[in-house]
């Protein structure tokens, strides 16, 4: 993860680049390292499949705002290689979606731009979002869970096909079986070849003559799964993570969407955060601010003690080095920071009402700040740099 090349840079366009700015670039880098251009180049094929997973994050507006502020990690849950488990026919179809299929003869020589193997498997399901709650120590450590999601699975009495048996699908007459359709043209440039999707098939190659009676032909029905997922460290509430195949069922045996686990972050009872830094508000009394004392503070991984010194001031601030949150994209780490507040009693008895009085007008309790010394906000300022 740590040496993934940024996906502005795979397009060569900044971070304030427009979408159509986005699909311009898209476009001249994947004609630059095309397969059909650079026959048995892996190089180029490599660029080929980066330039498609760096278009197919930025060209959606949810995914490159999530990518935006998470960088790589806020899709690495189960995506493998390239985002939405895109294989290169998934990237040769969006290569025409954003081309056309018009310009695949005139391009690449009548040869069928997309290189499709086949006719392709139904029709891809649909994405689900679901929202999983995290506490401090689950962020702080990884944690795996365990959901019941309710969506479209597989239907298991046609196997995902949709049809009643296997003598209730045949090949397509319009394309005979290949998905799709050529169709040459004479144009004032000479004959022009163009690839486009059956339109008998919608690209499966085959039909149904007859349909499952469990599913009514779709290949799929409304069910339940149980999905395990396993959630890195240093996740933050709002970031979301992708699980691969984890969505609705395709229709006809096409794939399954992707599930989209928003991450909620639970609130502490004594901890608050802030980025990777955790913050505690510690109240002691005055004679324990004069005495020193040494106690126990709450934090992420359970308790710990921690020494007050004699004479410590109402807004100190001490750090517990590396005892924040980890970075989910590098390996820093947060620090615990403690603030100091002395607690004033509010209420008095005669005895220590006469004990407080005899101490007002000493000397050594009239307030004496170091003239050169830090504000509050400076101290804060300097703890987080």
């Amino acid at each position: 993860m740590a040496n993934k090349q940024d996906y502005y840079d795979i397009l060569g366009v900044s971070k304030t680049a427009s979408a159509e700015e986005i699909k311009k670039a898209y476009r001249k880098v994947a004609m630059q390292f095309h397969p059909d251009r650079n026959p048995g180049d892996k190089t180029a094929e490599d660029k080929f499949k980066d330039a498609a997973e760096a278009y197919e994050i930025l060209s959606d507006a949810d995914k490159r705002a999530q990518y935006d502020r998470f960088g790589h990690a806020a899709f690495q849950q189960g995506r493998g290689g390239h985002p939405g488990g895109m294989n290169m026919d998934d990237i040769f179809s969006q290569f025409g979606d954003i081309f056309g299929d018009d310009i695949f003869g005139s391009f690449f020589g009548g040869g069928g731009g997309r290189r499709s193997s086949g006719p392709r498997r139904g029709t891809r399901g649909s994405d689900l979002r679901v929202k999983i709650k995290m506490n401090f120590e689950e962020i702080a450590k990884g944690a795996a869970k365990t959901i019941k999601v309710k969506k479209y699975v597989g239907c298991q009495t046609c196997s995902g096909s949709g049809a009643k048996d296997r003598n209730s699908v045949q090949t397509c007459g319009t394309c005979g079986g290949s998905g799709q359709v050529r169709r040459v043209q004479q144009t004032f440039l000479g004959q022009m070849q163009t690839v486009t999707t059956c339109p008998t098939c919608n690209g499966e190659g085959a039909t149904v003559t007859a349909k499952c009676g469990s599913c009514k032909g779709e290949g799929r029905v409304f069910g339940e799964e149980t999905v395990s997922i396993n959630l890195p460290a240093g996740v933050q509430g709002g970031m979301e993570m992708r699980v691969e195949g984890k969505g609705n069922a395709g229709e006809r045996g096409g794939a399954a969407g992707d599930l989209r686990v928003l991450i909620e972050e639970e609130a502490h009872e004594e901890l608050q955060r802030d980025g990777l830094n955790v913050a505690f508000d510690l109240h002691i009394s005055f004679p324990d601010a004069v005495f020193g004392t040494e106690v126990q503070v709450p934090t992420i991984d359970g308790k710990a003690k921690i020494k007050i010194p004699a004479g410590t001031q109402s807004g100190k601030i001490f750090r517990l080095k590396g005892k924040g949150f980890p970075s989910i994209q590098s390996y820093e780490k947060g620090d615990q920071l403690i603030h100091v507040n002395i607690w004033t009693p509010q209420h008095l008895n005669g005895d220590e009402r006469k004990v407080v009085e005899q101490l007002q007008h000493s000397e050594n309790f009239k307030p004496q700040p170091e003239k050169n010394g830090k504000t509050f906000f400076q101290k804060v300022r300097e703890m987080f740099e």
